[in-house]
């Protein structure tokens, strides 16, 4: 079977005459295995199927997504640069169109991935456009297609081009990943955090756990240095990881709010998984 996909969370698999027995991703307790099992696509079938849309957040940020929803449902941001375009997150479906109205947009230079939930076909993606892939090294183990693509970085800091900066701050993943833009926002400055820091439905706060499907929380530990790690960015916007989770105003006082209302929720003990490093 040609490059398996999970349709339960839209990993990509190599080449191999059959599909894969089982998703690591899926059977990890941060994701799940559907009731009805797991099953399997490509890339073609896909696209026969579904479509990807495309959303401008501002003149320098675009949101694209696959309708119908597919895996998890998350939509990636092409991050517009005079260096050079940022892909942050991704997403499984890459169809004719998405590469040619991406290439008109000036194309990516690389792409970085806040955990491995949304590694999606991040090889496919950066085949077609000739980009290198940023992931965290204490993620490498989540890797189901192995590429020379892959570049994996370590520490807590990575600096891309221009103001571009990557910043692990773990939690929901060991190498959970955030990306600072201080361009974004008019100016102000922006958070891309994928679910890493998920926006919450009232789109002014935001929450933090280990599995979101199976409600495991974060312990205090990991939770508080979330909240020291982003502390000193500037920041006015955070963009989630979906098409509506978004912060327009205002994000860096939800972030610190919300980190205090979530210890004030669980005693400020620990309560809830750490991410293995605390500190």
């Amino acid at each position: 079977m040609p490059s398996a996909i999970c349709t339960a969370c839209g990993i990509q698999f190599p080449d191999a005459a059959l599909p894969p027995g089982c998703c690591p991703i899926c059977e990890d307790s941060r994701q799940f295995v559907p009731p009805t099992g797991q099953s399997w696509t490509t890339m073609d079938a896909l696209a026969k199927a579904h479509r990807n849309a495309y959303r401008r957040y501002e003149t320098d940020l675009i949101g694209v997504g696959t309708s119908p929803r597919f895996g998890i449902g998350q939509r990636a941001l092409l991050l517009r640069h005079p260096e050079g375009n940022l892909l942050w997150d991704c997403i499984t479906l890459l169809d004719d169109a998405t590469v040619e109205i991406v290439r008109a947009l000036g194309g990516i230079r690389a792409i970085a991935i806040s955990h491995p939930h949304y590694y999606t076909t991040m090889v496919e993606w950066a085949h077609a456009f000739g980009a290198q892939v940023h992931l965290h090294a204490a993620d490498r183990a989540w890797v189901m297609r192995p590429d020379a693509a892959l570049r994996f970085w370590t520490g807590d800091r990575m600096r891309l081009w221009g103001d571009l900066e990557l910043l692990r701050i773990g939690g929901h993943f060991t190498g959970g990943t955030v990306l600072h833009a201080p361009r974004a926002a008019e100016g102000r400055g922006a958070l891309l955090s994928g679910d890493i820091i998920q926006v919450a439905p009232d789109r002014r706060s935001t929450a933090f756990m280990w599995s979101y499907p199976n409600y495991i929380p974060l312990a205090a530990s990991a939770v508080r240095r979330i909240g020291c790690a982003v502390e000193a960015l500037a920041f006015d916007r955070v963009y989630g990881a979906f098409w509506d989770s978004n912060i327009e105003r205002a994000g860096k006082a939800a972030v610190a709010r919300s980190v205090e209302r979530y210890l004030h929720a669980i005693g400020d003990g620990p309560a809830g998984i750490s991410d293995g490093n605390d500190r």
